[in-house]
Parts: C-alpha cells; sequence; structure tokens
C-alpha cells in the first residue's frame, strides 16, 4: 500500500515538474507583471495624494493672498500653482479666485489672463463655463462687445444657457440693440428657477426695456345677476 501511495506522490511530483518546466517562466512573468502594476498603481495614488496636499496648501496660499488684497502675492502664489500643479482642481479653483481678486484691484489684464487659463487649460465643464462668462464680463467692462459674443457663441452645458443668455443680453442692452436685449433676458428668465434670486433680477432688466416677463393674471368676469318678474 505504502509503494502504491509513493508512486503516486512520485508521478504527481513529476507531473508537477513537466508542468513548471513548461509553464513556469510564463507564471513568473505573469506574476512580476501583476506585482509590478499593482505596486506602480499604489505609487501613483500616493504620487496624486501627495499633488493634491501640496496643491491644496498653495491654493490656502492664493486664498490668505486674495483675502489680504496682497496681488503681487496673488500673482506669485497662482503662478506657482500653474507651473507645479496645473493639472489639479486647486489649481483651477486658485485661477478664479486670482482673477476676481486681480479685477477688484483693477487689474483687468491679469484677470483676463488667468480666466483665460482655467477656460483653455481646465479638464472640468463648470470651470471652464465660469471662467469663460466671468471673462465675458471682464471683455465687457473694457467694451470688447463683439470679442465677448463671440466668446458666449461657444459651447455650454445646459444648466449654464440661462446665464450665457443673460450675459448675451448685457452685451446687446449695452449696443443699444434692445429687440436682441430683451430676446436673450427672456430666454434667461423662462431657464432660471421662480425661486432663484437670480431671476429676479433678469426680471428687473427687462422691466427697464418695458417688459413684465411675468404671465398676466387672468381676467374674472363676474356675471349681472338676473332678475326674474313675477306676475302677480
Amino acid at each position: 500500500m505504502a509503494n502504491h501511495l509513493d508512486l503516486e506522490e512520485q508521478e504527481q511530483l513529476d507531473e508537477l515538474k513537466a508542468f513548471w518546466n513548461r509553464f513556469g517562466n510564463l507564471i513568473t512573468w505573469i506574476l512580476i507583471v501583476v506585482l509590478a502594476g499593482f505596486a506602480g498603481w499604489n505609487g501613483y495614488q500616493y504620487w496624486q495624494r501627495s499633488q493634491a496636499a501640496q496643491a491644496a496648501a498653495l491654493y490656502d496660499e492664493v486664498d490668505r493672498a486674495s483675502k489680504a488684497g496682497d496681488v503681487a502675492k496673488v500673482e506669485r502664489a497662482f503662478s506657482d500653482m500653474k507651473d507645479k500643479y496645473g493639472r489639479t482642481t486647486f489649481a483651477q479653483q486658485a485661477g478664479l479666485l486670482a482673477a476676481k481678486t486681480l479685477f477688484e484691484k483693477g487689474n483687468a489684464d491679469a484677470a483676463k489672463a488667468a480666466l483665460t487659463w482655467v477656460a483653455d487649460q481646465s479638464s472640468d465643464e463648470g470651470y471652464q463655463a465660469v471662467a469663460r462668462l466671468r471673462l465675458a464680463g471682464v471683455l465687457l467692462e473694457a467694451k470688447s462687445y463683439d470679442e465677448a459674443l463671440k466668446l458666449l457663441s461657444g459651447s455650454f452645458g445646459k444648466e449654464f444657457e440661462p446665464l450665457v443668455a443673460d450675459r448675451k443680453g448685457d452685451v446687446y442692452a449695452l449696443q443699444d440693440k434692445k429687440a436682441d436685449a430683451i430676446a436673450q433676458y427672456q430666454i434667461a428668465y423662462k431657464g432660471l428657477d421662480a425661486q432663484d434670486d437670480y431671476q429676479r433680477i433678469v426680471e428687473v432688466k427687462l422691466n427697464s426695456l418695458g417688459v413684465d416677463p411675468r404671465p398676466a393674471a387672468p381676467v374674472v368676469t363676474v356675471a349681472s345677476p338676473v332678475t326674474v318678474e313675477v306676475k302677480k
């Protein structure tokens, strides 16, 4: 019985050796590739977390400089973000924040450059849209009406369509194109939620152009009482 088991074990060992001789190298390389890929993925995840942490710290610097009104520091910190962490979400947020501060401090050209960078470089459609809308506002202030309209004629997500229409209405109003302005403001008004304060702002703009966008209240006609004469 023992000899029989020994023979079976020997056969299994021989089969295992034959299998390993045939496929051992392939299995080894597959394991190496899998383990290398796993290690690489972990390394990439660690790198991303590290990048995000460092970008967050630099964004805080932009935020503090913006609150302090330190234009030079805002520009310097934002420049560092673009160079080192330009692909992160924090960089897009920093661009919008920097542009706001720069514009408020009278540096329209630097604000325009920051917004253009976000619009061109951001991979997030939302940030792209916000940057382009704000950039159109900067162009509006500079009286670059045609350039603003060209920018607003690009592709925007559906949720931004009312805001785009409102901004187009502003351009047309400043160009004294009353009919075009009214048409765009009406699109904006209808696209905004009735509970949104922004709709009220658009309503005021329409009122200033002699238009009331609210539906007229239905007229209720009260019938006159009918007098019935009873003959005695």
